[in-house]
């Protein structure tokens, strides 16, 4: 526990300073954060970042996560994203070939779909920081997933007795998911009244809500990945508590959906 503390603590101290200042230095390390997290999921099924077909992986999920502001790096060279991602799949299907069968079609379609699950959230992430009240969200958003982790912990340690999916997490119970949405919520009202939003409190516990049950499945998807392949921690960079996966899971979730709902949909 002392571990898991001292490292929350010096994470905590390392990241919320490039995530308050916000602009490039934030996307830098979001850039940073994704590419140990797709090095991560790779691993799971033993495919070698170190490799071609791990080498376009890596540019293709640096060119899904370039923000909408500077969509005119790739746009210069008369390409969009979708155009990009379909050469990059005809790539690896011709590397299939090229080593006989040794890099398969599954190996495809799990690359491809790595690229999607990681680059995905943090990709919103670093849209939603890039908002004009982006900051205000990025908090609102990192405080209802630790409210939820927290709030599951703690209600099902002391109350949990119903296992809500035991094959995928053994561990977390129906109660432990309840008390993390009410702790969730209740988070959400005393932000609410910090700072200034353009949706009503109504509509914020709403989606608050949403954001902490899906923020839960974020973390039960990670967890059903790693007991697929028979691994206990995505890493070790983060000792403790495992690697970048295992502390971003709810977020590859919940800032995807914080965008589409509030952002957007105003």
């Amino acid at each position: 526990m002392k571990e898991r503390t001292t490292t929350a603590i010096i994470a905590m101290a390392v990241f919320l300073p490039f995530v308050f200042y916000g602009g490039l230095p934030f996307i830098g390390l979001i850039y940073i954060l994704a590419t140990v997290g797709l090095y991560e999921t790779l691993k799971m099924r033993k495919l070698k970042l170190y490799s071609i077909p791990g080498f376009i992986s890596v540019a293709l999920l640096w060119i899904f996560l370039i923000p909408r502001q500077y969509n005119e790096i790739i746009e210069q060279f008369g390409y969009s994203k979708i155009e990009l991602a379909m050469l990059a799949v005809l790539l690896y299907l011709s590397y299939t070939v090229i080593t006989k069968n040794e890099f398969n079609f599954d190996d495809v379609a799990f690359i491809v779909m790595a690229i999607l699950y990681v680059g995905f959230g943090f990709y919103y992430f670093i849209e939603t920081r890039s908002a004009d009240t982006g900051l205000t969200y990025v908090i609102y958003a990192l405080l209802i997933i630790w409210a939820t982790d927290s709030g599951a912990y703690l209600i099902g340690r002391r109350l949990g007795k119903k296992k809500l999916w035991p094959l995928i997490s053994p561990n977390k119970t129906v109660e432990g998911s309840i008390g993390g949405i009410v702790s969730a919520m209740i988070i959400a009202v005393a932000v609410f009244f910090l700072f200034e939003w353009s949706i009503s409190l109504p509509k914020l516990l709403v989606v608050t809500a949403i954001l902490s049950v899906f923020g839960q499945i974020g973390d039960l998807v990670e967890s059903a990945l790693k007991r697929h392949y028979s691994v206990k921690d995505s890493g070790h960079i983060l000792p403790g508590h495992g690697g970048i996966l295992d502390r971003f899971d709810s977020l590859l979730f919940v800032f995807p959906l914080l965008h589409l709902f509030v952002i957007i949909g105003g």
